[in-house]
């Protein structure tokens, strides 16, 4: 099984299950390092309908690990698509209304450009020739594919965590273009601590002999092992000590007693394990390296001369920034600033703390709070839009 999925992942970098749209060498994409990137390609997935003034689209942001399988099977796990909860008709973002994008980020791994996709120069997979990008690169290509679609106007950019960091620079680069924003779970810039916990998972990728200096596909190999103690590393940090605590505690695996060994004797062990090992058949080792860098270089502020609200001032867009009381990532300060630069900004905010133990993953999974606002968000905006309402 592990076979046919690292083959399907492969195959997905160039020949993705997913819409695609190529740029050529006349669009080419210019990035903050100083690169024009050409040719390259966008992939999306796309839901429900676009209405005739093309005003009720919404563009969901993925987050680091994620991809543009929001509502749909997943083609290489097989498993739903991340947001499907609330992705759908009838359902919260409800595609009966809504014309719903996704897409992949540049320097990912599921169909858009990116170090595992072919360098047409070449004809081997970029690898670490690929150019490093940031998280205003990934929102200049997405404003590239919202053009090609024909869409002047978002109704809305959704995203948590990486995909707030994207709907926090949608808002500030092209704030005409965004009619309301909701920034989850995310931070203006990269706490020293965060970037240290990317590093020791980028150093975790490339202490592994066959990660091969990031030219692991041609030399016929993959880093499975450092990047299985990244995510491992990294899926500690989505969590709260009350959540591990709740689900595993310190029960024994399959066992009444120690092995007195190193051994996985631990519930919590096992998860971890699995983690890492299900997340090599489905995510790239390099784009893994381009991301978590992407949002250790992300700082609004600085982009606006250190004056965060200068990166907001005079926008229209409408705002609700959320956060949870349990992430310890990106924790609620975070949070109060971005809503104090709006403020200062005089954008039209509104903002809320959720109280669960769930930690940083709450921005994906069933809070029954965080849904209500979602929905109470949306259907506000959707008022003031002239858009119908339930």
């Amino acid at each position: 099984m592990q076979v046919v999925q690292g083959e399907q992942r492969s195959r997905e970098a160039d020949q993705p299950s997913s819409p695609v749209v190529r740029f050529d060498a006349t669009r080419a994409l210019a990035l903050d390092c100083g690169i024009n990137l050409a040719p390259f390609q966008i992939a999306y997935q796309a839901y429900g309908r676009l209405n005739a003034t093309r005003s009720n689209a919404i563009l969901i942001c993925h987050a680091l690990t994620g991809d543009q399988h929001v509502a749909n099977v997943h083609p290489v796990t097989g498993k739903p698509g991340w947001w499907e909860a609330v992705v759908g008709p009838g359902k919260i973002v409800d595609t009966d209304r809504y014309f719903v994008i996704c897409p992949n980020v540049v320097g990912a791994c599921m169909g858009t450009t990116g170090p595992s996709s072919t360098n047409p120069a070449t004809g081997e997979p970029w690898g670490l020739d690929f150019p490093v990008i940031t998280i205003r690169d990934m929102v200049r290509a997405q404003a590239m594919l919202i053009d090609h679609l024909g869409i002047d106007s978002l109704f809305s950019v959704i995203g948590g965590s990486m995909g707030g960091m994207q709907v926090l620079q949608w808002a500030s680069s092209y704030p005409e273009r965004v009619f309301s924003a909701m920034p989850v779970a995310c931070a203006t810039r990269h706490s020293a601590q965060n970037i240290a916990f990317h590093e020791v998972g980028r150093q975790a990728v490339m202490a592994d002999p066959d990660w091969r200096g990031g030219r692991y596909f041609s030399d016929g190999t993959n880093p499975r092992r450092g990047l299985s103690v990244a995510r491992m590393a990294a899926h500690i940090t989505y969590m709260s000590d009350v959540a591990l605590h709740r689900k595993f505690g310190r029960r024994l695996q399959d066992r009444a007693v120690p092995t007195f060994s190193f051994d996985a004797d631990f519930e919590v062990e096992s998860y971890l394990r699995h983690q890492g090992s299900s997340f090599v058949e489905r995510f790239d080792a390099n784009s893994y390296l381009y991301l978590t860098r992407a949002m250790d270089y992300f700082d609004l502020a600085a982009d606006h001369g250190g004056v965060l609200a200068e990166a907001f001032r005079g926008t229209r867009t409408r705002f609700c920034v959320v956060s949870f009381t349990s992430d310890w990532l990106f924790p609620t300060s975070d949070s109060r600033s971005i809503v104090h630069a709006l403020n200062a900004g005089g954008a039209r905010v509104s903002f809320a703390e959720i109280d669960t133990d769930k930690g940083h993953d709450a921005f994906l999974l069933d809070v029954p709070e965080y849904w209500d606002i979602t929905r109470g968000f949306l259907e506000s905006a959707a008022a003031a839009r002239g858009l119908p309402v339930k």
